[in-house]
């Protein structure tokens, strides 16, 4: 394994949640009671938990692919990586994006990289996935490709 990252939602979105969960708490459980309010509030939490785990995707890259979520390309297919910062991200989701493109996006997460596909029988022409580590995900990957190569 070359790169991991686990993309989750930030700290801040728990402690909105659970403070969403506490008003639920009180203005159910004063209106039906308290059993109410607290069930009520549980279940909150419980969707709140569902949803931000569903959210969370896995960044991988090993020797042979580089696999977002679900999706998954072997290094063969990629021409080039370039790590963005946060206003190139911005321009690249933006007015610079291109429809075609196979995009993971966070809003929770600035910066990216931008992956350039070399696949005639693929119509998307890149990649770009939201990552905390750009540099780090760029270099494994043109360490993947120059192994690749060599092979």
């Amino acid at each position: 394994m070359l790169f991991r990252e686990r993309l989750t939602v930030p700290i801040i979105w728990w402690v909105l949640a659970g403070l969403f969960s506490l008003s639920v708490l009180i203005a159910v459980g004063a209106y039906l009671g308290p059993a109410w309010g607290v069930g009520t509030s549980v279940a909150m939490l419980l969707v709140a938990t569902a949803i931000f785990g569903s959210a969370s995707i896995v960044i991988s890259v090993d020797e042979k692919e580089i696999q977002v979520g679900r999706a998954a390309i072997e290094h063969a297919f990629i021409a080039a990586c370039r790590a963005l910062n946060a206003e190139e991200t911005r321009r690249r989701t933006g007015i610079e994006a291109d429809a075609r493109a196979h995009m993971v996006l966070r809003p929770y997460i600035k910066t990216a990289v931008e992956i350039t596909l070399d696949d005639p029988e693929d119509p998307v022409p890149y990649w770009l996935v939201s990552t905390r580590h750009p540099h780090r995900l760029a270099a494994a990957l043109q360490s993947a490709a120059s192994s690749t190569l060599t092979e």
